[in-house]
This record gives structure tokens, C-alpha cells and sequence, in this order.
């Protein structure tokens, strides 16, 4: 018996054999987990778009959004083996396939959003990007996935001393645990759709997670301490079949690429309006927000977690290159997450 995936990927398979065996002209296929509101499916819509304009419509992005092909994990392995053209996937199930992607999630990384998107769309990006093609991935670019923060149902936050003996929800990823148990917190691995039932019942004392999933999820509801530790900016990345990308001609790489960095600022702008709504909804129902975060000493736990994950020079070559950077001040300070500068924690 085919299971409901197996079913909407069959035809997948088959078109993408077509193109193989000169069928006609076909859509690239894009999986995407998120429903088609979220900033990075309309990303996605957006490269369709663009492509078609510059194509006259040769090329085109069949968005299949709202996970209809299955998790991130699943459409990531379809996709390296040539099943699907386009994937938007969190860093976090790439990390065990390209361990340089590990540098992006590192806490404490990035000195504010602004940091974060000069060091997505600089000369580290790019390598973390080019490293991913040995892997049968074509990295494209770099969508936000917001600055992280803490929130709980018990106490405010503000030094990693308020956070010791607390549950807190993390990802099923190494880092995550490895911060969480450095601040002295006892990190708890939950399913995402299974937190705010955790919460309720108190098998965790809180979680973290950015302005818009803290709101979407109602996780504000019980978890009622928002405290704005900005622990982690990893983005979210868009990449390509290698087995996709090497049957392009020049002309079509150059028109996917050039759709893709067209996407990246309709993206961001979407998301930063999504967060400060977020933001709006949750303090307007009267949750408390800290934002007196002693973020040196956070960040001066981290070394500990650094140094476990930062395993070669080249890795940890990155790391200081991406801290090096220079990031245009904003124009005023931005609740999204940027926060004063601080020194280097490894």
C-alpha cells in the first residue's frame, strides 16, 4: 500500500525521468514544509515569477508547499538524489551532511540581523553555499529564519544563573542540546507541534524559538517571560539537485541564480514585517519582555560549545571571519534582534 507521499512523488519521478529521456519542457519542482503564507513559500512564488519574465516562460517553480511531500529530512535525501529540483530547508538536517553549515547555528554568533544577513550575503556565506556540491546540493542562497530567543512559564530571564534547573524545549540537534546544557538549563528534545502541550502540562518549563513561531504556535498563551537572549540567527537555505543544476545550460543557471537573488529582499522584507506583527499581537496580550539580557555572559558559556563543534581549522576559520565582519548599523535599533556588539566569546 503507497503511502500519501509515495503517491504525490510518483509523478515527480516520472516528469523528472522525462526530462531525462527529452520529454518536454517541464516546472522545476520546489518542496517546501511551510504553508503558502509564510515569507519563504512566497519566496519561492516569487522566483517563479521572475523566472517566468525573464524566460518568457520557459522556465517556471511548481511549489509544492505545507510539507505535501513530507519533512525536511525526507525532501532533502529525494532531493540530493535527483527526485526534486529545489528544496527550502532549515540548517539543521544539513548540518550532519555539510558540517560547515554548522557555523551559522553556532549561539552568539552574529552581533545583530544586520550582522547575520552581511555574513549570509558575504564571502563566508558563499563557501558554507559552494561547500554543499560535493554533496549532490547546489546552495543558492539564504532566507531568515529570525533571531531565537528564550521564553518560559516560570521566571524572567536575564543572566544564564535565571535559566539554571529550567526544562526547555530544544531541536533533535547536538548544538541546540549542548547550549542549553552550557547555560545550565536541562535541554529537552520535543517535537514542535508537541511544545505548547508540554507547556501546558509542564513537561517543559519553556522553549525558545523566534517572534513569529512564539506567536503562531500560542506558545505566548502559557509561556508568558519572552526574553530576548538572540541566542541563535541560523538561516534557512535554498538549494538545488546537483543533478538539476549540472542538465541546465548556462543561460538557465544564470536565469535560476539571478531569480533566486531577486527573492532574497522580497523575502526579508516580508519577514521583518511578520515579526514586528508578531511582536505587536503578543506584548499587546501582556506578556512580559525582558530586554535587560546580559548577553556577555551568555555568550561567555559558549566556549565550551564552540569549541566541541568547531572541530577544524577551516571551521573555525570561518567562524572568526564571519565575527570580523563589518555590518551596516541600522538606521534604528530593530526588535527583530540586534543588540549591542560584543567580543569575541570562543
Amino acid at each position: 500500500m503507497l503511502t500519501r507521499r509515495e503517491l504525490l512523488l510518483a509523478p515527480l519521478l516520472l516528469m523528472a525521468c522525462q526530462r531525462k529521456t527529452g520529454g518536454s519542457q517541464r516546472p522545476l519542482f520546489a518542496a517546501e514544509t511551510h504553508p503558502e503564507s509564510y515569507p519563504t513559500t512566497r519566496a519561492l512564488h516569487a522566483i517563479d515569477r521572475i523566472l517566468a519574465d525573464r524566460t518568457g516562460g520557459e522556465m517556471r517553480v511548481r511549489v509544492y508547499s505545507g510539507g505535501q511531500l513530507g519533512s525536511e529530512a525526507d525532501t532533502l535525501e529525494i532531493t540530493i538524489f535527483g527526485g526534486l529540483d529545489l528544496n527550502r530547508v532549515n540548517l539543521a538536517p544539513v548540518n550532519s551532511i555539510v558540517p560547515e553549515t554548522m557555523v551559522l547555528a553556532l549561539p552568539f554568533l552574529f552581533r545583530s540581523v544586520a550582522h547575520s544577513r552581511a555574513a549570509f550575503d558575504g564571502a563566508p556565506g558563499r563557501v558554507i553555499l559552494d561547500a554543499m556540491t560535493p554533496h549532490g546540493l547546489k546552495g543558492l542562497c539564504y532566507y531568515d529564519s529570525g533571531a531565537r530567543s528564550f521564553y518560559n512559564t516560570r521566571r524572567p530571564i536575564r543572566t544564564p544563573d535565571d535559566m539554571r534547573g529550567l526544562k526547555v524545549r530544544v531541536q533533535n540537534s547536538n548544538i541546540y542540546v549542548a547550549m542549553v546544557q552550557a547555560l545550565g538549563a536541562n535541554p529537552t528534545p520535543i517535537p514542535y507541534t508537541e511544545v505548547f502541550q508540554a507547556l501546558v502540562q509542564g513537561v517543559v518549563d519553556g522553549a525558545e524559538n523566534n517572534w513569529p513561531s512564539y506567536e503562531s504556535s500560542r506558545h505566548f498563551e502559557v509561556a508568558r517571560h519572552y526574553s530576548m537572549t538572540n541566542h541563535v540567527l541560523a538561516p534557512e537555505v535554498l538549494v538545488a539537485s546537483m543533478h538539476t543544476w549540472e542538465k541546465l545550460d548556462h543561460a538557465q543557471r544564470e536565469h535560476l541564480q539571478a531569480a533566486v537573488d531577486g527573492s532574497v529582499p522580497i523575502m526579508r522584507e516580508l519577514w521583518d514585517a511578520r515579526v514586528e506583527e508578531s511582536r505587536r499581537r503578543v506584548l499587546e496580550d501582556g506578556i512580559e519582555l525582558v530586554e535587560d539580557v546580559d548577553h556577555d555572559a551568555f555568550a561567555s558559556r559558549m566556549r565550551p560549545v564552540w569549541d566541541r563543534f568547531l572541530t577544524t581549522p577551516r571551521l573555525r576559520e570561518l567562524a572568526d571571519q564571519i565575527q570580523a565582519l563589518d555590518a551596516p548599523p541600522p538606521a534604528e535599533a530593530r526588535h527583530a534582534g540586534d543588540h549591542a556588539p560584543r567580543g569575541n566569546q570562543q
